[in-house]
């Protein structure tokens, strides 16, 4: 039986069957799913767990034993079964077929695969799973859906948050669930239950280091040459990595450059402000330092950060010479100057 993921808890308060099969490449639902089912196995007896990896050096044979060997106890035995390339192969897929038409009532088993493509979703194995077994195909969470996902964890730990915060989250994250889970988990952690202000979130999800690189952003959008020549100094100080830092000031003058050439288009701020998702401080940051830049100005800056680029690269470059940190250095400051 096919069975929504949003269902499996409802199944498993009902009854426990011997065979589940979960497809996905939502690697942290998957995982619930599994922690669920396991869960539940543990309250119905199954106090041994056996678990085998198809690789190259994977018997088809084991899966066949296990399923038939009585648990060391003469308890009843779970068994979870990974293919991680959700290709089996002939054997295998004649394996799997046996092993459906077989299930032993002592044993529950799991079996993972990742998203199966059409070809795949179209054998005679992936039928006779399904025919089988609960089957719970999860699908990916698109990057649209990420803020309702995230706003749901969110009530489940008794906080909420409005959409900016909740859109927040799911652009630092970048669409991986096992990133925004920490993060959700964080903010339970530090803030009590309730609705969580915009800013707290912010100072949360990104305040995992004492130099970050986008605070580094916040420093030369205010033009506090001060804090950021210390924030370099302690960028390069803890080691981070020159290029995820160079990437991060270029972004932010490109990002730049794209609201100063439309607003010379006589483009509205705010709404340039909104098609580029700029919110919270760094929004308040912004109107001042587009006054105080010309066009021309973040032009030459983004010229300079190629440049560095090719330093960083091992490349000669025109403009720099010496060492490329106080290359970035120089940039930073050009965008922090008043």
């Amino acid at each position: 039986m096919q069975l929504r993921i949003d269902a499996l808890d409802g199944h498993l308060a009902k009854t426990l069957a011997p065979l589940y099969v979960i497809t996905s490449d939502e690697h942290l639902l998957a995982l619930e799913a599994s922690d669920k089912i396991r869960k539940k196995a543990r309250a119905n007896g199954c106090t041994e767990r056996e678990v085998l990896v198809v690789d190259r050096t994977f018997k088809w044979g084991q899966l066949l034993a296990a399923n038939q060997s009585q648990s060391l106890f003469g308890d009843k035995k779970l068994i979870e079964l990974r293919i991680p390339t959700g290709k089996p192969g002939k054997d295998g897929g004649q394996a799997l077929q046996d092993y459906a038409a077989d299930l032993s009532p002592d044993n529950v088993t799991i079996i993972s695969l990742p998203k199966l493509d059409w070809a795949t979703q179209k054998t005679a194995w992936v039928a006779s799973l399904q025919q089988a077994a609960v089957y719970i195909d999860i699908p990916l969470v698109e990057r649209a859906q990420l803020p309702n996902w995230i706003g749901i964890r969110l009530a489940a730990q008794q906080q909420s948050a409005d959409r900016q915060s909740l859109d927040f989250i799911a652009d630092r994250v970048e669409g991986n669930l096992l990133a925004a889970h920490q993060e959700i988990q964080k903010l339970a952690l530090l803030h009590p239950p309730g609705k969580l202000s915009f800013e707290q979130i912010h100072d949360a999800v990104l305040n995992v280091a004492r130099y970050d690189v986008f605070k580094l952003n916040e420093a030369m959008l205010a033009g506090d040459a001060v804090r950021l020549v210390r924030m370099i100094d302690g960028l390069k100080g803890e080691g981070e990595a020159l290029p995820l830092v160079l990437w991060a000031v270029s972004e932010e003058i490109r990002t730049l450059l794209r609201l100063k050439s439309g607003v010379e288009q006589g483009r509205p701020l705010a709404a340039l402000m909104k098609e580029y998702r700029i919110w919270g401080p760094r929004e308040r940051l912004m109107e001042p330092a587009l006054r105080r830049l010309s066009l021309s100005t973040l032009e030459a800056a983004l010229q300079e950060a190629a440049q560095i680029d090719k330093m960083v690269k091992g490349l000669r470059a025109k403009a720099f010479a010496g060492d490329a940190w106080d290359a970035l250095l120089q940039l930073g400051l050009k965008i922090a100057q008043k």
